[in-house]
């Protein structure tokens, strides 16, 4: 099951990909299909869990990628082994035209510890130039 698409709201677009990790089961993330025939003047969010796609993102004209999966290394020294995999391990980074935030997550992988990367829930609140 695909969970591609992208829903028009009254002030931007709303698209999500699957994971990479789905394309070992022939699922993986499908940009054209989420991002291909948008209107690129209209603002576009995308949620993809891992912050790598966002090389993908900027070659779509995202505005916006949110993502987590990197539990902001969690453990000392993951942070340094996730910013070997990953482009932006926490926080606000921009790409281009495209801004990417990661969010070190609530919950763990593995043993659940964290140190040096306190868990946070993220409220972003986007606003229009035009409402």
């Amino acid at each position: 099951m695909s969970t591609v698409g992208r829903t028009e709201l009254p002030y931007f677009d709303l698209a999500g990909v699957n994971d990479i990790q789905g394309g070992r089961i022939g699922q993986g993330p499908d940009f054209a299909a989420a991002l291909g025939d948008r209107d690129l003047a209209r603002t576009a969010v995308l949620l993809a869990h891992q912050p790598v796609q966002i090389h993908d993102a900027v070659e779509f004209g995202v505005d916006l990628q949110l993502s987590g999966h990197t539990h902001g290394g969690q453990l000392w020294p993951g942070n340094f082994l996730a910013a070997l995999a990953n482009p932006t391990v926490a926080s606000l980074e921009r790409y281009g035209d495209t801004q990417l935030y990661v969010t070190r997550g609530a919950g763990a992988w593995g043993p659940p510890v964290r140190v040096g990367a306190p868990s946070d829930i993220t409220v972003i609140e986007l606003a229009s130039k035009q409402a």
